[in-house]
């Protein structure tokens, strides 16, 4: 179950290969959340956006996962829920040995990124 009740819907799930996928999502900008992120100002939360990944992940693997380390995190562009609520994630996954899968994660809206990093997790 995802930390993130109410924070956001799946739109679509494409798998495009064995290891690629294309997930479109929706913002939900009435979430508690965003009334202190910022007051008359929503601002996505980093660390929301990094549990969407780990949450899209886990649906993808069947797994429960554990991150391990997070790199190459670069935000790159504000998510305000009233401009913008609906994401593109591209996910890549690269399984490691047989207890780790790392994750590499492009985020848009429109053709604007705002998100890239790589993420590695244990398998729990």
């Amino acid at each position: 179950m995802s930390l993130l009740k109410d924070f956001y819907t799946i739109e679509h799930f494409d798998k495009q290969t064995d290891n690629k996928y294309v997930v479109g999502i929706r913002l939900n900008p009435k979430h508690a959340i965003f009334k202190g992120h910022f007051p008359d100002n929503p601002v996505t939360p980093g660390v929301c956006m990094m549990q969407i990944v780990k949450d899209l992940t886990e649906q993808i693997t069947t797994h429960s996962l554990f991150m391990t380390r997070s790199s190459n995190v670069k935000f790159m562009a504000l998510i305000n829920p009233e401009i913008n609520p609906v994401l593109t994630l591209l996910l890549e996954l690269q399984p490691g040995d047989e207890q780790t899968i790392k994750v590499k994660n492009v985020t848009t809206f429109g053709d604007t990124v705002a998100l890239k990093l790589t993420n590695v997790y244990k398998i729990k």
